[in-house]
């Protein structure tokens, strides 16, 4: 099974759902150099029941099992030298859970700030733990942790913490967070328990750091969190609609660049190395094979468990083929309700999720990662790629990407088997004259750890960590040698959606460097870093990223977010460039991208500029 997995972001599911890194460890006697996340120890809970039992379990027996987990992230923070500000915000986030469902209001209280001052983008330094902090503010003014008291105290201090933000700084991450406490809820939450995590835990009896930590976020979020979502929203709502006329500004449309109606330019050949994409939405941008062999005439194709197959799309059974026209609702219901929009698409959404069972939740999303990611994500980034280049020819790389809540097991001969398609699709790249490679995918050794005890293999997540660095160590020279092997084809990868330093986190490929690879990282519409952007020494420019309009199959028109949108936007530009001078190499057409780049508002990331850069160019081939 492939691992790798496309990167967007459906925001709401971030605070609670999303997996974290494994932080536990027992005592050390000295401090351990941490350089890199491999480097972090891992640890093994033993558990009777299920997860969702426990999850659903009285006080005590929760917090037993809690205070063995903050025992270890003690330990980890005592015992290992961490720098890295993504691993400490998480190490200090996960005690932060733990001490206030203990009740430790005071010792909460006091790491909130410290958290904040370890955030690298200004809205989170703003923003990071604000309603946790009000609710631990409130438990202090009022000694009590519910009721009346407790929830006026409660929107007091919400609201007077949240009026006195700067819109222009925080607009975004307010929005987001709107949405997110608007579509959480504890059905969610215990689907998501039930499905990701039960199953695992049938086979092993055990629990690992990172499911420890999604436990005990997804219990903090039932019994502190969810029950002041009334007052959260009528909070952000009354912020947000105070604010709905300060429009942050769109620095993109002034540095778009189209090619039409330019008849002095050479074709270029675009690889999407992705889902798969729905070409006939781009019928005069396509790449055709003239002679076609044991691959298609569009470009190539292997399933999930690496063997050859056919079709440039993810193929649907005739009951997802049904489902999909309601499904690209409920997705542009995620996108406005991300954009504060109260269309009808987010009504219907809201009521939908709020009517669904634990297990109609897990279904359902479920569903969003078929139709979002595996069939629909090529699609959506395709169209970025080749927007306004009459020049472009996209070329399909097909992988297929895992959906279901549990994925295949991992093997050796899987693993093996996808390397040697790597070559399998830079070969073709090479042989059909391939410029430009868009590579919005990515994978990590702690995916291969997460496969793994989800389907209850390995003794424990000490040695799971031992079999999934051996595959991801295959798995990163195999992509290092494909593109080194193809120095006339430029790769745009995008930087992950982990808010985390990709190299720190060993992400493929965006941790990796050559001459050759380029990696972008996501900004929203003013140019500020989007919340969810990975950033590192590899992380060179960065694009558009949030609420990104694109097709889906079938021309439907979705905003979606993630890195994955914003390295197609770099694609695009560099096709252009080829298009324009066919004999640039890709050093020079990065070289062209950076120049032509701008300084971000805090001077921290390089914003890319098309206009400029292809200002650039013509000036150069103008020249004699």
């Amino acid at each position: 099974m492939r691992i790798v997995r496309p990167i967007v972001v459906f925001s709401f599911l971030i605070a609670f759902v999303a997996i974290q890194l494994p932080f536990a460890a027992r005592a050390q006697p000295a401090k351990k150099p941490v350089s890199s996340e491999a480097d972090l120890p891992r640890y093994t809970y033993a558990i009777g029941g299920t997860a969702s039992q426990l999850l659903q379990s009285d006080p005590g027996t929760f917090a037993a099992f809690a205070a063995k987990v903050l025992v270890d992230v003690d330990a980890t923070l005592d015992g290992y030298d961490v720098k890295d500000h993504s691993t400490l915000r998480g190490l200090l986030g996960e005690k932060l859970n733990i001490l206030t469902l203990q009740g430790k209001n005071r010792e909460a209280l006091a790491l909130i700030p410290q958290i904040r001052e370890l955030q690298d983008k200004p809205d989170a330094r703003l923003t990071s733990g604000l309603r946790v902090e009000a609710i631990l503010n409130a438990r202090l003014d009022t000694g009590k942790s519910d009721g009346p008291a407790f929830d006026a105290a409660f929107e007091k201090r919400y609201a007077a913490a949240v009026t006195a933000l700067p819109y222009a700084v925080v607009g975004t991450s307010l929005k987001e967070g709107k949405e997110s406490a608007e579509i959480f809820s504890p059905n969610i939450a215990l689907g998501q328990a039930q499905a990701r995590i039960d199953p695992a835990v049938a086979q092993s009896h055990t629990l690992s750091g990172d499911l420890a930590s999604t436990l005990v976020s997804l219990r903090l979020f039932d019994d502190v969190v969810f029950p002041t979502k009334k007052a959260t929203l009528d909070t952000l709502t009354a912020y947000l609609d105070k604010n709905a006329t300060a429009k942050k500004p769109d620095i993109w449309s002034a540095r778009d660049v189209s090619l039409a109606g330019d008849t002095t330019l050479t074709p270029v050949v675009i690889g999407i190395w992705d889902g798969g994409s729905d070409l006939s939405l781009f019928p005069n941008q396509t790449f055709t094979d003239p002679h076609p062999t044991d691959y298609d005439a569009h470009g190539l194709a292997f399933d999930l468990h690496g063997f050859l197959t056919h079709g440039f799309l993810y193929p649907l059974d005739a009951a997802q083929k049904s489902a999909y026209p309601s499904m690209i609702g409920n997705l542009q219901g995620f996108s406005d309700l991300q954009a504060n929009v109260d269309s009808p698409n987010a009504t219907a959404l809201k009521a939908q999720l709020g009517a669904m069972t634990p297990a109609q939740s897990s279904a359902f999303l479920e569903s969003l990662d078929l139709y979002g990611g595996t069939y629909g994500h090529g699609t959506h980034v395709a169209g970025i790629a080749a927007r306004d280049n009459p020049a472009a020819r996209l070329l399909v790389g097909r992988m297929t990407y895992n959906y279901k809540d549990i994925p295949p097991p991992p093997t050796d001969a899987d693993v093996d088997r996808g390397n040697a398609n790597n070559v399998k699709y830079v070969d073709y790249f090479k042989a059909h004259g391939v410029r430009v490679v868009n590579m919005s995918f990515g994978e990590s050794a702690k995916d291969y750890e997460s496969a793994l005890e989800a389907n209850g293999l390995g003794k424990d997540a000490a040695t799971r960590k031992q079999i999934a660095q051996r595959w991801y160590l295959k798995d990163k020279q195999s992509f290092y040698d494909v593109m080194k092997g193809a120095p006339g084809i430029l790769f745009v990868a995008a930087a992950g959606n982990a808010d985390s330093d990709a190299t720190f986190n060993d992400f493929i490929p965006s941790s990796i460097v050559l001459p050759n690879l380029l990696v972008v990282g996501a900004v929203d519409q003013a140019g500020d870093a989007a919340s969810f952007t990975s950033y590192g020494p590899t992380v060179h420019v960065y694009a558009d990223g949030y609420q990104v309009t694109s097709y889906l199959p079938g021309g439907y028109r979705v905003a979606f977010d993630g890195t994955s949108m914003a390295a197609p936007a770099v694609t695009n530009l560099a096709a252009k460039l080829f298009a324009i001078d066919p004999k640039l190499t890709p050093e020079q057409a990065i070289a062209l991208i950076e120049q032509g780049a701008t300084a971000s508002p805090d001077g921290k990331r390089s914003l890319i500029d098309p206009k400029a850069t292809v200002e650039l160019l013509r000036s150069r081939v103008a020249k004699p």
